[in-house]
């Protein structure tokens, strides 16, 4: 099973620039919240976001990955609010 600290680093390492926050909110190595923040995110719809992110695991969410709750968002959204 992926730790928080692997799901982090394989977002890091996927997307380039992005800063992943990876919480396992169960504390069984299986549900997990994460935060994604990423330049690469500017232009994309809330949809392509996510994908872009549900990417990196591929079937591994559903599976090992029982449970990923995912915000995205781009540097210029944290700015202004």
């Amino acid at each position: 099973m992926p730790s928080a600290t692997d799901i982090k680093q394989r977002i890091e390492a996927a997307i380039p620039g992005a800063h992943a926050e990876v919480e396992d909110y169960t504390g069984g190595g299986d549900h997990f919240s994460v935060t994604v923040t990423a330049a690469a995110f500017e232009g994309l719809s809330r949809i392509q976001q996510h994908r872009r992110v549900y990417e990196v695991f591929g079937e591994e969410v559903g599976g090992a990955i029982h449970a990923l709750a995912l915000k995205t968002q781009t540097p210029s959204k944290i700015q202004t609010h």
